[in-house]
């Protein structure tokens, strides 16, 4: 579990700056939000992997959407679980945090990535020309998985764009800020096409992003801006 919001296998990724997938050199990893995080401002990153029969059961209810019938719903046999909470950005001159996770999950034949995401706040850190009261700006982050095989991976759209910034507003299973997709052979459920209000927010010296009232976040779904509070937005930090 690296800082910078990735998890890597096999070697470390220490670039803070973030790049569109697929990566040269054969590196295989997820990134729920690849950014320049600096825990040293504040915040956690915490990391498990578990067999708890309780969140085996809610992985395998959340992972069902995306399965096709009459194919029955895995039923996973170990997760492994990285939370990013409440982290700040490298240079930060104010409060900006980011909460997000990233959930891996197989059952021994299947397996999952669940991207989670609570309040995303910046974008961007100063080494990668953000600005260090906004948070905005520069190289925004960067968030998918890539395989490492230059041919399965997929680029969250909104990603290295201010509009990363809203992706706690947006699906490809109908539920705001959640991401899921089948890994073990490289299922990728497309969301919707993205939201004016998605596409042409323009961040504001402040930080706000300017939009329309309703996002797209689901085939066929939309809601109203929230404050943060749904249960939706708070499931981060329930695991």
């Amino acid at each position: 579990v690296n800082n910078n919001g990735v998890i890597s296998f096999g070697t470390g990724v220490p670039e803070f700056t973030p790049h569109p997938f697929p990566l040269r050199g054969h590196r295989p990893f997820v990134a729920p939000y690849w950014a320049d995080v600096d825990t040293r401002l504040g915040g956690d990153v915490f990391y498990r992997e578990t067999r708890s029969p309780q969140l085996l059961a809610r992985v395998s209810r959340d992972i069902a959407p995306i399965i096709a019938p009459p194919d029955p719903v895995p039923e996973p046999v170990w997760v492994f679980v990285a939370t990013w909470d409440r982290v700040p950005f490298f240079g930060a001159a104010s409060d900006k945090v980011n909460t997000f996770q990233a959930v891996l999950a197989t059952d021994g034949s299947t397996s999952f990535i669940i991207l989670n995401y609570g309040d995303i706040e910046w974008t961007t850190g100063i080494a990668n020309q953000g600005d260090p009261h906004t948070g905005l700006g520069g190289t925004p982050a960067q968030a998918g998985f890539n395989s490492g095989d230059d041919v399965h991976y997929y680029n969250i759209p909104g990603s290295r764009t201010p509009a990363v910034l809203r992706i706690n507003r947006t699906s490809n299973v109908g539920v705001p800020g959640r991401w899921i997709f089948r890994v073990d052979e490289f299922t990728v459920t497309e969301g919707p096409p993205l939201s004016p209000a998605f596409t042409s927010g323009v961040p504001t010296t402040d930080g706000v992003v300017t939009t329309t009232t309703t996002t797209t976040v689901g085939v066929g779904t939309t809601r109203p801006e929230d404050d943060g509070t749904t249960e939706e937005r708070a499931y981060v930090c329930e695991w």
